[in-house]
């Protein structure tokens, strides 16, 4: 027994004595110029990363903090959807253009020249336009107009001198007389007025300005474009379908604003083609149109009457690889995601509809989407 305590002694002494030995020995160091610095941290075992397969490991932490969010599929009998190229335009019953009929220099109306976007009522005088005539055209009126005075006062004197003799003349000659003087003061008041009259330019519907092309002073000609007024609310949006038998087709279409979804009313179609297309009309209401501009480019989705099996997936959802296919996230496990090559079609500019590559129920990263295509 005393025996094994002294090696157990033993033992621990050369063990202190090791430990103070490379305690004490210095820590070499590399030459000037050859100092690489520290070594890099090691990669962390428990963060986002892209797993052999191509599956992206994601901790519930990490998803947390990326926001992201998924979507349980459900298969259902989808409308078969076409995407159009459309403009916006005016109705033709909410807006109107006002043109001058008569060539002439622009004048403030009664609260001035309007402004784009300021709201105008029906009847309202936005502005004036003062005739131009040439010099020879005004002398032709005012000497004309001169002669007019001359005769009604002439007029006038007979007329004084025939009621004075009205025992011994007949009755139709007095008569005849004041209707020659009647006539001259209309023809001298016709011709005044068209000398010192100036056009008004009226507002024809209620609404909000759309476009201004006057200033003070400014010389417009005949029946050229100088306010547009239109009311943002009642909308029209004309699309091109180069199928034009997608006309007898249609079963309801809306319309892509950001991520709101705005339903539009089929109008009808035209009968002869524009672009070797056929312009196809809807009517658009709704507060999202105010952010729209008549002339502005859109996205129309037609909804036919045909019917396919997919499944509803939001546009955000869609991803591209680095082969450029079209691809999504399916949250296989709790922290895992796995990508799905799928075939899309249009539905609505807010929603795609998945033919191929999902199934019911799987769960489809809706929010967070592009964080997750980009973990390496």
């Amino acid at each position: 027994m005393k025996r094994a305590l002294n090696l157990k002694q033993l033992r621990l002494g050369v063990l202190a004595s090791v430990v103070m030995v490379l305690c004490a020995t210095p820590l070499a160091q590399a030459g000037e110029g050859h100092d690489h610095g520290g070594g890099g941290a090691a990669p962390s075992a428990n963060g986002p990363q892209r797993l052999p397969d191509g599956s992206v490991f994601l901790p519930k932490p990490a998803q947390r903090q990326l926001g992201v969010r998924t979507l349980t599929t459900a298969e259902a009998e989808l409308p078969r959807s076409v995407e159009l190229a459309g403009k916006v335009l005016m109705d033709p019953n909410a807006g109107g253009k006002v043109q001058p009929l008569n060539a002439g220099r622009i004048e403030p109306g009664p609260r001035g020249l309007p402004n784009p976007g300021q709201a105008v009522r029906k009847g309202e005088v936005l502005a004036y336009v003062v005739p131009s005539t040439a010099p020879i055209e005004r002398s032709n009126q005012s000497s004309q107009l001169a002669e007019l005075r001359a005769a009604k006062s002439l007029a006038d004197k007979r007329v004084a001198r025939l009621k004075e003799l009205a025992d011994t003349v007949p009755r139709k000659d007095i008569e005849a007389a004041e209707s020659e003087s009647a006539s001259l003061t209309e023809r001298i008041a016709a011709i005044g007025g068209g000398l010192a009259t100036r056009e008004a330019l009226v507002a024809p519907v209620s609404g909000v300005i759309a476009s201004a092309h006057a200033v003070a002073g400014q010389v417009v000609d005949a029946r050229e474009l100088v306010f547009e007024i239109v009311d943002p609310s009642r909308l029209r949006i004309e699309a091109l379908a180069f199928d034009p038998a997608l006309a007898a087709n249609v079963g309801s279409a809306t319309l892509a604003i950001g991520d709101k979804r705005v339903p539009l009313d089929f109008t009808g179609a035209a009968r002869s083609l524009r672009e070797q297309a056929l312009p196809l009309g809807f009517r658009a209401q709704g507060a999202a149109l105010d952010s729209l501009a008549v002339g502005q480019p859109v996205r129309v989705f037609v909804q036919t009457k045909d019917k396919v099996k997919g499944l509803a997936v939001p546009v955000a959802s869609l991803m591209k690889n680095p082969a450029n296919q079209t691809i999504v996230w399916v949250k296989s496990g709790p922290e895992r995601f796995e990508p799905r090559t799928v075939t899309t079609e249009s539905l609505d500019g807010v929603s795609v509809s998945v033919t191929a590559g999902l199934k019911a129920g799987d769960r489809v990263a809706t929010q967070g989407a592009t964080l997750i295509n980009q973990v390496r």
